[in-house]
């Protein structure tokens, strides 16, 4: 058990905006109200196992993640809105049908609601969860806030901290999004910049980063992560808010081992998402 300072708080959400590979929400506003608390002298502890989450990222739906979380029950699950409105999924058969659900709800919230599930046991968690995710957002923040500081090249850091591997610079030039049935989908195209101009990075995305394709080759796909940053400060941007003219350097990071099985690959590798390609991780290659 350990407290978390308020620079630990800063530093999560730098961290967990870079894993949630493009999506899973925007900390910012978690962070203020986090700041918020801490004025007031609340504190947060953090516990082994319960430095951990299902994922170690975010994946664009909570069923692809059952190879993660087992046996655990999905239900219930609250969502609430800005405005005030509540709902509560109280049972449903599956981790499925949790998400299509929830998706509805959130829908009609207006496409943003804030969720939460039942809590867990340290025996599920042990069992189940990915470990040190929390501790593993914080170290990687550190070294962004660090960098900024220093002057350093914070993109560097992460590729250290994060055992990752530097895939792409350039400069956004195209983003094209739609919104179906809850998700956000779309490509946005990198021209390169540096040692990779004269080349094109397309990425497809389902609310998260999923398909790379170099020059139309693939070049990284889930269950890496792919993480597409500011180049100069080194933080994260996400599907909803990359635009036109952004510098940009995409990075992969390991996935969890979990997630490389062939069963971790049914649930969240590529074919999962409707791109028919078999899975290969960029750190084999590199090898």
């Amino acid at each position: 058990m350990r407290e978390l300072a308020l620079d630990d708080i800063e530093a999560l959400a730098v961290g967990a905006w870079i894993l949630g590979t493009g999506g899973g929400g925007s900390p910012y506003l978690g962070l203020l109200n986090m700041r918020r608390l801490y004025a007031e002298r609340h504190r947060i502890e953090l516990m082994s196992p319960l430095d951990a989450d299902t994922m170690g990222r975010a994946y664009p739906e909570a069923q692809m993640t059952s190879v993660a979380v087992g046996d655990l029950r999905p239900y219930p699950c609250v969502l609430y809105d800005p405005r005030g409105i509540e709902a509560v999924v109280t049972q449903v058969p599956s981790w499925k049908w949790m998400e299509r659900v929830s998706r509805k709800i959130c829908v009609e919230m207006g496409s943003i609601a804030s969720t939460c599930k039942a809590p867990r046991t340290g025996h599920e968690v042990k069992e189940w969860g990915i470990h040190f995710t929390v501790t593993k957002a914080i170290g990687i923040g550190h070294r962004v806030r660090a960098a900024q500081r220093h002057h350093a090249d914070p993109v560097a850091a992460i590729l250290d901290e994060g055992k990752g591997k530097l895939l792409f610079r350039g400069k956004i030039v195209d983003v094209a999004r739609r919104t179906t049935e809850g998700f956000l989908r779309g490509r946005a195209a990198i021209d390169g910049l540096d040692e990779d101009r004269g080349s094109r990075l397309e990425i497809a995305f389902q609310n998260e980063w999923v398909v790379a394709w170099r020059d139309e080759m693939p070049l990284a796909m889930s269950p890496d992560l792919i993480c597409v940053l500011d180049t100069v400060s080194g933080e994260a941007f996400g599907t909803e808010t990359i635009g036109y003219g952004r510098r940009v350097s995409v990075i992969a990071l390991p996935a969890p081992p979990v997630f490389l099985t062939q069963k971790g690959l049914e649930h969240v590798g590529p074919r999962a998402f409707g791109y028919d390609l078999d899975f290969r991780s960029v750190f084999e290659r590199s090898a």
